[in-house]
This record gives C-alpha cells, structure tokens and sequence, in this order.
C-alpha cells in the first residue's frame, strides 16, 4: 500500500496557497516555499518526500508563481508519476505535468520528429527480448533463459551509459560487472541487435532517450522550443538518475536553475541499470548556489523499526555511506522487530503463513501485510505457504489494477449503469451509491462472501470488492455523489494508476517494494548466500545489497519480522547462517560498531552565490538582523536571541528560571555539563519566544533537530506552564 492510499481518499482542496502548506513541518515548509534557484533535498525514508515536492509544486501554482504547463516533474515509474498527478490534483494544481523520463522524452520525440528527422517515426518495441534472440542467433550463439534475460541487461546498461558495443569489454571491467557471456559474444549480439532494429524500423525504450538527447543537441530551435515550454523542473528519485537521464535533463534545463532534486543516496539500488548516485552527490559542486534540505524526520516507522534501520547503515562503507542520514522516528513506541531461525526454507515459508494468519484473526487487514524477499524465485513457496493456510494474496509487479479484464468489464458495466440506470431493474431498490454500486457488479460476480480457495476466481473476487469499498469511501467523503461521479473519479484513477487498495497479503521482491509501505513486513531469507546475494563480490555490491536490507527495513510502519533458513530443503544440511548485515543488531550477535552519520541531521544549508565563493566550503547564510532594532547581527550570542545585547529585551523572567532549573535535572541525569543541553542564549531565546509548538521551537537558533526531539516535549510542557522540572527531581 502507498502512503497515499493509506491516507484520507478524498481530501478537501485548500482554499489557498497558504493552506497548502498547513502540516508541513519546518524543513518540508522549507521545501515548499524556496521556489527559484536549485534544491537538493536530502530525504530519508519515511520523511515524506513526495508531500514535500508535491506541496511545493502545489503552493507555487496555488500562489501564482508557477504557470502549471510551465512545470515539469520527473520521477522513475508510472506509478509514482500517477500517484503525483492525483496528489497535485488534491491539491488544486492540475495540469502539471509528472511524467517518467521515459515518458516525457517519448511525447517530446512522438511531436517534433516530423520536424527534426522527418517521415514517420519507428514503431516503439515494448520487449526486446525476441530482437535478443534473433541477434544471438544470428551470431550463431544460443543463449537459455537466464542468460537472455542477463544479456539483454547488458545491453540496457550499454544504452543508459552511452557505451557503444566496441567499448563494451573495458567499460563492463571497468564498472565491475560480471558479463554473463564472454564479452566479445555480448558485443557482438549488442552490434547484430542495433542491425536488426534498423532494418526493422524499430526503437527501443533506451532509444526514445537516446534520440531525444540527439534531437535536443543537434536542433537548438527544438531545444529552445522545449525550454520555452518548461521553466521549472523536479526530479524524484535523483538517486537513480543514469548518464543518459542526467544528460537529457541538463538538455531540458539549458542555462537556467530552477531545478528541485529530491533522493537519497541510502537507498540506491539499481546500479546494475546504470543508476548513480553522484549526480545527487556531487549536485552542491554542480550548482554552489543550491539551497539543501535534509529530511530526516520519520512518520512511517516505530522508533524501533527506524532503530535497526540506522543501525544498518551505520555500519556501511563507501561514498554513500559517507552521506546517510539517521533518521529520527516520530511515532509512538511500537514492538521490537522479531527475528527467527527455521531449520529450512519450507519451514519458513509455513511459519511466516501461520503468524500471518494469526495477525488477521487478530484484525489486521490483509492489505497492510508484506512479505518481502530478495529474487523472484523465493515467491512460489509462500504462494503455496499462504494458501494453505487459507490466505488471499497478491504479487507485486503483476499486472496493473485497471488493466485486469474484470476491472475493465466493471467499468464498462458502471458506466451503462450511469448513463440508462433509469431503466435498469437491478437499480430498482439501490438506494445509494454503494447500493448502486453492489447491484451493478453482482452481475459481474461480485458476492457478499468471497469464494473460498486463492486462485484466479478469488482474485477476481478481490478486485471487484475494491471497487465496492471505494464506492463506499467516495460516498462517505462525497454526500450526494452519483454513480456518474464515481465513474469520473475512476477515470481519473486509471489515468493516474491510483488503484485501490485489493484486500490480501502482498508478496513481492525488496526491489518492486521500493515506494511502498505496509503495517507489517516480512522480511524472509535474511541469510548469507541471498542477503548478501551469493553474486555480489565486490566492496560496492555488498553495500547496495545492504541498502536493499534497508529499504526493505523501512517499509514497515509497526511490526517486523525477520526469518532466515539453515537448508534450502528439509533434511538437507543446516551450512547457512544470519546474513552478516544483522550482526550486532539481531539479539545475541555480535559486530562492527557503527559510525556517526556524516550526512547528518535534517536542517537547511543555503549555497553560495559563484564557485568562488564555494572554495572555503563554508555554508552562506541569510544575514541575521535584530528582531528589535533591524540592525545585522554578527555575534554569535546576539545571534541566538535574535537581537542585540543592549536591545529592550521582553524575556518572560520566570520561564528562563524554571528552564535552567529543569536543565541542571537534564544534565546531572546525563552528566555532562549544563550548556550542552542548551546555552544560557539559547534558554533566553526560549524564554522570550514562548513557543507552543514544535514548529516554532525549532526555529530558535541552538534547537536543532537532535535536541527538539530529545527535549522538545519537556521544554514545550514548561513554556505552557506544567513545572517538569519538579517532577523530575520527585523522580
């Protein structure tokens, strides 16, 4: 499940531009409002990024300084653009543009061909799979299943990395990828198969790219066209962005910077496509002037999921690493994460099911329960696991909700019932929307009780009952909605691929639950040999294997469950162990300690105004000027209060009183000494602020993150009056 089906459905537009921004906290507001010049945002998981981005967009439109045609967002999957369009749509911002690179490229192309290259455009492949083989075959070289689908991943990163089949041997050693064949075979298949494409008259995926940047580069008066179309950019998952995609956006971008980059270098996971992390890295070189924003605030995960999520990266290495950020959970305590050793793979599969069962008994639904493992493969022994145990499930990267042939049929089915329902003797006692809803699809196969079993006739069954629970939710949130009203809304779902939520367990691989998010997670076959996979040899793909550990971490809201096997089969011997990623985290291990995180805590650093500037690698900020008399602050103490010594000072005298009192507490308690609990400025500023809120407690100088989610409840307590610090001392 999204966090955006996890959410209110239906949320009222804001009725202004300031009310997009209500509930942002003080570093998304940040996000939302700095609307002009590069923006690197730094955002960990869970931290809400797409709300940032989106509020953004929104608030700019909203405000009147973004044009909506103006604007173009960029992000990774089909889903993800859709989920954006539905939430700038919520928002009062429709008409933005949120496409995948793919997609926006193939629209640029589709349109300025006939005028850049001229006649009609090759038809667009969507397998390349068949073009593969014949290539291979032409070459007299037979390639099995795996090594087709490997060989065609060659080819893919040669296209995304602009290397041509010539160079390909010195650049695969290069990179340090393992070539599934001898190179000079995968060369010689990459040269027949781009042959094949010409004489076919056909394009790829990779091509749309490709050509898109060769039409932006060759014919500056369709490039100027494009820039003049699109003046401001966002870029989810920067993270991700290939050589190809980078140079295609700097392509859209020419000479401005009115670009937002949003990712995070912690959960790059597909180097093996050609993603990279270093654009993201290196944008503060690319752009001194950049304005960064960390997002480390966590609203998804317990404070113990987020736990064992730091402690992960903590103990990672490389640049990447280098850059991470602890994440700071802002939720209640939940349950500590489980962790269980099952003699064999089978056995696992047979536990997970039965605590499953157990869960939603208990009233879990089964849409907020996962079960994530690392290849495909693994999935058939939890099919067979769940449905003995009378489970429904789904799998994850299956085909799209409203592209299945009984949801299709249904909305044919809606959409007579709305225009000639008048004479639909099913409508005759249907007295509201979801009445009507249930009479219409109970000629589709739709039951009050689901069929028994958890095959194709449940499934069924299981998507039709997400179109009766939505009209039931669009009814709630849309009194006097119409059966043609819902229609509408679905229309605009299936544009966006904002499905409903389908009632069962999901089962999926840690890379198609990137983006995703559930109440409970199963993380299962967490052993050496498959975490890490048994092929990752060197330094930097043992790392991504234990950023994948970490995305699959971080998908948990509440509960999570961590299980490996001794043997693959039962009676088979017991030679495998935890993965080393758990070691000093699961009870009982022992490990590396973990490091500091350089990356840091969330915050906003301003960026320089020219490279020279940049040298000192010092962080320029805004001048801080008397909240008092206007004049520039320069010392640092004066700065903290936010005016000048000698300037009248309205400090409540009691209040800083009971804050020192409450902070000797704090420091004997911690025993450090009392100013690194917080300066006497710092206090002082407290004490004429008042704040009532964490938004503005933040805010004053010498709070910070660390320190607002350490002392933030106590000092906001006494600024309302409560004396804590007695309490403390009655303690």
């Amino acid at each position: 499940m999204t966090a955006a089906t996890h959410s209110s459905l239906f949320p009222q537009v804001p009725d202004s531009a300031d009310a997009v921004l209500d509930g942002l906290d003080p570093e998304q507001r940040e996000v939302a409002t700095t609307l002009h010049g590069p923006v690197c945002v730094l955002a960990g998981a869970g931290t809400g990024k797409t709300r940032a981005i989106t509020h953004r967009i929104a608030y700019g439109v909203r405000a009147g300084i973004l044009q909506p045609s103006s604007v173009l967002a960029v992000t990774f999957t089909a889903r993800a653009a859709g989920e954006m369009r539905g939430r700038l749509r919520q928002l009062g911002a429709a008409g933005v543009q949120a496409r995948t690179f793919h997609s926006a490229a193939l629209r640029q192309l589709q349109y300025f061909w006939p005028k850049a290259i001229g006649g009609a455009m090759p038809r667009l492949v969507d397998r390349k799979a068949q073009l593969v083989v014949d290539a291979a075959a032409a070459c007299r070289i037979r390639l099995d299943r795996g090594e087709l689908r490997d060989v065609t991943g060659e080819i893919e990163w040669c296209k995304v990395t602009q290397t041509v089949p010539a160079d390909y041997g010195p650049a695969a050693a290069k990179a340090g990828r393992e070539a599934p064949r001898d190179p000079a075979e995968i060369a010689q298949i990459y040269t027949v198969y781009e042959d094949l494409k010409r004489d076919r008259g056909v394009i790829d995926f990779e091509d749309v790219l490709l050509l898109t940047v060769a039409v932006l580069q060759d014919r500056h008066d369709v490039a100027e066209q494009v820039r003049s179309q699109y003046q401001h950019f966002v870029v989810d998952e920067y993270q991700d962005v290939s050589p190809l995609q980078q140079r295609l956006l700097e392509l859209w971008l020419g000479e401005r910077d009115n670009l937002c980059v949003v990712g995070d270098a912690s959960q790059t996971i597909y180097s093996f496509t050609g993603a990279t992390p270093d654009h993201l890295l290196d944008f503060r070189t690319r752009h001194p002037g950049a304005t960064v924003v960390k997002l480390v605030r966590d609203y998804r995960s317990t404070p113990q999921v987020v736990h064992l999520a730091n402690g992960l990266l903590a103990q990672a290495r490389g640049r990447a690493a280098d850059h991470r950020l602890e994440l700071v959970s802002q939720r209640t305590a939940g349950p500590e994460p489980g962790y269980t050793e099952f003699p064999d793979e089978p056995a696992e599969a047979e536990g997970a099911a039965r605590r499953i069962r157990e869960l939603i008994d208990a009233g879990v639904p089964a849409s907020e329960i996962a079960i994530l493992f690392r290849t495909n493969s693994q999935s058939e022994t939890y099919e067979q696991a769940l449905a003995d145990a009378g489970v429904s499930y789904q799998l994850r990267g299956a085909e799209r909700f409203f592209d299945r042939p009984e949801v299709r049929k249904a909305g044919v089915a809606l959409r007579g019932a709305a225009r000639f329902g008048g004479n639909d003797s099913l409508l005759d006692e249907a007295v509201d929307l979801p009445s009507q809803v249930r009479a219409v699809l109970s000629g589709e196969g739709w039951t009050t009780q689901p069929p028994a079993g958890s095959g194709a006739a449940r499934e069924r069954w299981e998507s039709l009952a997400a179109l009766v629970n939505l009209a039931h939710d669009f009814a709630a949130a849309k009194p006097g909605a119409t059966l043609g009203d819902l229609v509408a809304e679905l229309d605009e779902r299936a544009g966006a691929q904002h499905a409903p939520t389908v009632q069962g367990v999901t089962l999926a691989s840690l890379h198609a639950a990137k983006g995703l998010e559930w109440d409970v997670v199963f993380l299962v076959g967490v052993a050496e040999g498959m975490m890490p996979i048994t092929y990752a040899k060197t330094d930097e793909q043992v790392e991504e294997e234990r950023r994948l550990l970490y995305v699959g971490v971080t998908r948990a809201r509440e509960r999570l469950y961590v299980s490996w096997a001794l043997s693959r089969a039962p009676g088979g011997r017991a030679h495998r162990r935890p993965s080393r990623f758990l070691d000093g985290l699961r009870p009982g291990s022992t490990g590396a300690t973990g490091r500091a995180a350089t990356g840091g805590t969330g915050g906003v650093e301003r960026g320089f105004t020219s490279r020279a500037e940049a040298a000192p690698r010092r962080v320029q900020r805004s001048p801080a000027r008397c909240r008092v008399c206007g004049r520039t602050l320069t010392d640092a103490g004066e700065m903290k209060l936010m005016r000048c010594e000698d300037c009248p000072s309205d400090m409540d005298e009691g209040l800083y009183e009971r804050l020192r009192a409450w902070r000797a507490v704090q420091a004997q308690r911690s025993g450090q000494p009392a100013f690194c609990v917080f300066t006497d400025k710092t206090l002082m500023a407290i004490a004429e602020a008042v704040p009532d809120g964490d938004g503005e407690l933040a805010r004053i100088p010498g709070v910070g993150v660390r320190k607002l989610n350490r002392y933030g409840v106590d000092v906001l307590a006494i600024c309302a009056g409560q004396d804590v610090a007695e309490a403390e001392r009655d303690a």
